[in-house]
């Protein structure tokens, strides 16, 4: 059985420092500028959390099987207290990152609204979409 607690209480531990993560992207979310690396570091830390969610999530299962128990683990307090908390917290962890995901769109939109007003004042494009040099940009001049 200390195969399972083991795994819960790693799970705890991994979806606290995944809430710390996701408070970090919502500071960088909401920021009037945001940090773009900042914000890559914050995502790949989220998807590296949330892999090795995954990965004890599945050590969960095993030992479940193992000693034939199954969540919400109703016959053992000791269990059944701990997964309360992986269910609080993944609750919570989901309405904020449903948040964040709001916010990210708006970041978008507002990048999109700022593209489409310069565009038009763009007066001579020196590199194509490829970022190569646009044929005629860099015209050679003949004394």
């Amino acid at each position: 059985m200390n195969s399972l607690i083991t795994a819960l209480d790693k799970m705890q531990e991994v979806l606290s420092s995944l809430s710390n993560v996701m408070k970090e992207e919502h500071e960088q979310l909401s920021a009037g500028l945001i940090n773009s690396s900042l914000l890559q570091r914050i995502t790949e830390d989220k998807s590296s959390l949330l892999t090795t969610l995954n990965y004890l999530d599945g050590m969960r299962r095993e030992s479940e099987k193992q000693f034939r128990v199954q969540a919400p683990y109703r016959a053992q307090p000791e269990l059944a207290r701990r997964w309360q908390v992986i269910e609080q917290r993944t609750r919570e962890l989901r309405d904020n990152n449903t948040h964040n995901g709001m916010l990210l769109n708006q970041q978008v939109a507002y990048n999109h609204q700022a593209l489409a007003l310069l565009k038009p004042h763009q007066t001579q494009a020196f590199y194509g979409p490829d970022g190569q040099a646009t044929s005629g940009s860099f015209g050679s001049r003949r004394v």
